[in-house]
């Protein structure tokens, strides 16, 4: 328990910029070393005052939001490495779904995620969009390679391809996603939950990217802070909300709840992924006591998904 919400209710500032002020030496002791306490207090409110939103939220679930991209040291609303998102909170009132409240959720964009990866000098990885004019090749197989050449188009409605390229340390080859838009809207409209108010509307670009990376980063050294910020991502995506407490944003406690975890039903494409992980473990040897699925559960079936899986 920490001292903010130890604090008597009627100590306890009510709004969000009061509160960033009053407890701004909890977010500075939150910080990694690299970031400072003066300036991430700063972009905060600045966030704050830009999206007008967010003085609708709780103001806690803000300041909860604000910590958490302290601790993963991704500035919010700068140059796209996280951002602050509210979100309805609904629930049944007398039989019928209502909104209860807004919060306030911590995204971590596709620049935030490279970055994670990037500071944990176990591999790198990068993403790319392709518009309409471009020039754009891409194969996968033994002998995976993507060609872009840019043609100078960035209008939203003219986005043809995303596609992301991951280089762990001591790896021959590339590991590379790429999917045409139309994939990105049927893999969103797969696990969106709140209809036109999910973030993807209005952050096209940004959201399809961070598609693909995360579809790469599955395969990539995972280090804590990185596990932590797709834990995070699947959880907003899901739609139900994060469920962030600053208790668990300072303590680095919080865990994904049970709606975002939870998969959709699997497609004939996610068991033969799931056929060719088993078929490469060197754990599968014919007649290996360990070549025993967990608690019973029927061979080639995978019993937890893999980071980022949600979205």
């Amino acid at each position: 328990m920490n001292e903010l919400e130890t604090l008597p209710a009627q100590t306890k500032a009510n709004t969000f910029p009061a509160m960033l002020e009053a407890y701004k030496g909890e977010i500075a002791r939150a910080l990694p070393r690299h970031l400072n306490g003066d300036r991430m207090t700063r972009i905060a409110l600045t966030a704050f005052r830009r999206n007008p939103k967010l003085a609708e939220c709780d103001p806690k679930s803000v300041f909860a939001a604000v910590i958490q991209a302290s601790q993963l040291g991704l500035e919010p609303d700068t140059l796209g490495r996280s951002y602050l998102i509210p979100y309805e909170k609904r629930a049944k009132v007398g039989g019928e779904w209502k909104t209860v409240g807004v919060e306030c959720q911590f995204v971590p964009g596709w620049k935030g995620l490279v970055e994670l990866l990037n500071r944990s000098k176990q591999g790198t990885a990068w993403t790319g969009a392709v518009f309409e004019g471009d020039e754009f090749d891409y194969q996968l197989g033994d002998s995976p390679f993507v060609h872009h050449r840019p043609g100078g188009e960035d209008d939203p409605s003219q986005l043809r391809f995303v596609y992301s390229v991951g280089r762990p340390n001591g790896s021959n080859w590339p590991i590379i996603e790429a999917w045409p838009m139309s994939k990105v809207w049927k893999h969103r409209d797969r696990y969106n939950k709140v209809g036109q108010k999910h973030y993807s509307f209005g952050n096209e670009e940004m959201y399809a990217r961070k598609v693909v990376l995360l579809q790469v980063l599955k395969y990539m050294p995972m280090s804590p802070e990185l596990q932590k910020a797709i834990e995070l991502e699947n959880a907003s995506d899901a739609g139900a909300g994060q469920g962030l407490t600053i208790h668990d944003a300072i303590a680095g406690t919080f865990e994904a709840p049970a709606f975002a975890q939870s998969q959709p039903k699997e497609t004939r494409a996610d068991q033969v992924k799931a056929k060719l992980r088993k078929a490469a473990s060197p754990l599968n040897v014919p007649g290996s006591p360990l070549n025993v699925p967990a608690s019973g559960a029927p061979d080639g079936d995978p019993s937890q998904p893999m980071p980022g899986d949600v979205g």
